[in-house]
């Protein structure tokens, strides 16, 4: 059974059938939310059927509050009325979270033997009834909309982007490049830093990037963490690694002179030995400029300046030194020497906006990256589909790419040792699960897939484990699941 960190999970079943055991076994004691104990805390024992009324009360008002606060709660009841059932499901519906049903069909035998080796036995009458009533409930059940109906097996707890059917039968073309978003840790900078790249590089990753910000942005860790400037950084990286392609994602143009920016790229494409992908944004974070001096325009000036930068360059890296005059640019002469290596330096332009940015990608870049599950993905790709041709352009020509983060172990107890050594001491385990995108190696081959079939071409991850000894050998297991493509990153 595979349940997402967010579900209500409804026990059902007579006295005797094994209900407070199972779940004793799958979860941990404040995950479970039990009627008798609630009996016990409002009355004078977990049987005081005198205290039922106020148990149930109290019961409802725990799950309302666990259900807001987005917990993985189980409740230990009888689970035989079926209002009760749907009044659960409509609960755990109208927080936005999954409701599944956990249908005990013990033997009627067992149960009674069970019954009757307890201190306080349920009347055989009783039993009787509630053994009818759970025949009936396992035929009702299914038309009262519970997201899954389930036999009492055992349990994982898995990231939402985990579920579904992830089997693979034949892996689609993918490449995988790995993002140095978060360097945390006294000497990661020098040898730390330096093995994890050359580890990187010989597991398979095809491209490493690292972040284009001065401060440290909240989705990542504190603003007092240590974080490299980003070009400086890409010029070490040329230096420390032989193949991997280098790139920042992305480039804010909002925080260097473009024309400037272009002879930056150019001399780390040279220092590269023609390695270098140019990332291109239209920045986004306020704080930093302000905390450093820079202006921050309005967006739309932000996305003029983005599509001038995106004509600039490629006119900076050309032969010559022609004008250039765009909405908001204007560079005299384009003189940029030495000239990259390449040919052609590759353009990323960062972010999924629908009506300019991904227009942006469609006319001007090489590649594209955005973010999300695969749904959404596959619907950003359709909408850069339709700019291309718009533009007159073949779609195949834009690479997209797509970011995420991922925790990745080879067996689910080593990934629940992996996610506690990350999550906070408030957080549990199971809501750390989705932000960390944690899964086995087979969870994540299936999450990538999908990723692949909805039209990534590059998969790039952030591992916050990265500097972790296993962490980048673990993630290897996921690339070797892929044929790569032909595109060259």
């Amino acid at each position: 059974m595979r349940l997402p960190p967010t579900a209500l999970v409804v026990l059902v079943g007579p006295a005797g059938a094994g209900k407070s055991t199972w779940a004793g076994r799958q979860f941990r004691a404040d995950q479970v939310v039990s009627s008798d104990a609630l009996r016990a805390l409002v009355g004078v024992g977990a049987h005081d059927q005198r205290a039922g009324t106020d148990a149930f009360e109290l019961l409802d008002t725990i799950l309302e509050r666990r259900l807001k606060r987005r917990l993985l709660t189980i409740v230990d009841t009888l689970g035989l009325d079926a209002e009760r059932r749907r009044g659960y499901v409509a609960l755990a519906h109208r927080h936005g979270a999954e409701c599944h049903a956990v249908l005990f069909a013990t033997p009627i035998d067992v149960c009674r033997a069970r019954n009757r080796a307890r201190p306080d036995p349920v009347p055989p009458k009783v039993l009787a009834n509630q053994l009818a009533s759970t025949e009936q409930a396992s035929v009702d059940i299914h038309g009262e909309g519970f997201d899954g109906i389930h036999p009492p097996e055992d349990v994982e707890v898995v990231a939402p982007s985990m579920l579904g059917d992830l089997a693979v039968a034949a892996p689609a073309a993918l490449r995988f490049g790995l993002h140095l978003s978060s360097l945390r840790g006294e000497g990661m900078f020098a040898e730390r830093l330096a093995e994890v790249v050359a580890v990187a590089e010989a597991v398979g990753f095809s491209s490493l990037w690292v972040l284009d910000h001065v401060v440290q942005i909240p989705q990542v860790g504190r603003e007092w963490d240590d974080i490299p400037e980003s070009w400086t950084t890409v010029s070490w990286l040329a230096a420390r690694t032989e193949r991997a392609r280098i790139g920042v994602l992305v480039t804010a143009v909002t925080m260097r002179n473009p024309a400037h920016l272009a002879k930056i790229v150019a001399t780390a494409d040279v220092l590269s030995g023609g390695r270098v992908v140019c990332g291109l944004g239209a920045g986004w974070w306020e704080r930093e400029h302000r905390l450093y001096g820079w202006r921050f325009p309005p967006v739309q000036e932000r996305l003029d300046l983005l599509e001038d930068t995106l004509q600039l360059l490629p006119v900076m890296w050309g032969p010559g030194a022609r004008p250039f005059e765009g909405k908001v640019l204007r560079v005299p002469e384009a003189v940029c020497y030495p000239r990259p290596v390449q040919e052609h330096v590759p353009i990323v332009v960062g972010g999924g906006g629908e009506r300019r940015t991904l227009g942006l990608a469609a006319r001007y870049a090489d590649a594209c990256n955005v973010f999300g599950e695969p749904g959404e993905v596959r619907h950003k790709v359709e909408v850069l589909h339709r700019h291309c041709a718009d533009a007159g352009r073949d779609p195949s020509e834009v690479l997209v790419s797509h970011l995420s983060t991922a925790v990745v172990r080879a067996t689910r107890r080593e990934l629940d040792t992996a996610v506690d050594a990350l999550r906070g001491r408030s957080v549990p385990r199971e809501a750390a699960l989705a932000p960390l995108g944690a899964g086995t190696v087979a969870d994540q081959v299936g999450r990538y897939q999908q990723l692949a079939e909805a039209g990534v071409g590059t998969a790039i991850v952030a591992l916050p484990d990265v500097a972790t000894p296993g962490a980048l050998e673990s993630f290897a297991e996921v690339i070797a699941a892929f044929p790569p493509p032909p595109r060259a990153w």
